[in-house]
């Protein structure tokens, strides 16, 4: 089955593109939400990396009073751990799949494309980055967290089995509390997989140095691809 490719905000380096990161933004939120961030971090032109910012589809959204906006998945609940979209998620892995597709037809190996994800963006990007059949550079998870987690073992992919994972969150994070992070952290780390893990003293957004860290990572993890 053909998926339609979600509208993108793209961002490419002066030279031809080397590597590529798609960044996945959070519920009700669009691509725009993380361009300004791009530059800050440095990375376009210095390792030549193309930058993907797609947008989520519109639908109604539970937890919303069924206001339609932009979103990965729909939430019915407070605690959306309980009763999962799961159709919704694997719609969006789906999608991300496609534009990875597309970035290898566009010349990018599977191995030089990072999924990065804020909110629900991450727990795409996280659920997406392990399951899929190629590897992948590494998975940036932005205050979020393991979505379909029971289906993980049974479903995850031995290429991505090493992947590099940098997890971050705030201590005072309201909406994707810590406690649910770190448990998706440490049920990853019994699974086998090494998680590079930072909290901030912060709510459900982003801190400066927590953009130093994001930036120091990514360096390191596509300057060797």
């Amino acid at each position: 089955m053909t998926v339609e490719l979600p509208e993108c905000i793209e961002i490419n380096p002066a030279c031809a593109p080397r590597a590529s990161i798609l960044w996945l933004h959070g519920l009700g939120a669009d691509g725009n939400d993380f361009a300004p961030l791009i530059p800050q971090l440095g990375i376009v032109d210095t390792l030549g990396v193309r930058v993907v910012l797609p947008h989520a589809p519109h639908q109604p959204v539970g937890i919303n009073n069924g206001m339609v906006m932009r979103a990965w998945y729909d939430i019915t609940a407070t605690d959306f751990r309980v009763t999962e979209d799961a159709a919704g998620i694997r719609a969006s892995e789906a999608l991300l799949g496609a534009l990875m597709e597309r970035e290898m037809e566009r010349g990018i190996p599977a191995e030089h494309i990072l999924l990065a994800g804020f909110s629900q963006g991450g727990a795409i990007a996280l659920h997406t980055g392990l399951r899929y059949p190629q590897r992948l550079a590494g998975i940036l998870v932005l205050s979020a967290y393991l979505p379909l987690a029971a289906s993980l073992a049974a479903e995850r992919a031995a290429a991505n089995a090493g992947i590099p994972i940098l997890q971050a969150h705030g201590t005072h994070d309201p909406l994707v509390p810590l406690v649910w992070a770190m448990q998706s952290r440490d049920y990853l780390e019994e699974l086998g997989y090494r998680i590079d893990w930072r909290e901030y003293p912060m709510q459900h957004a982003m801190c400066p140095q927590e953009v130093e860290d994001i930036r120091n990572w990514i360096v390191n993890v596509l300057g060797t691809v």
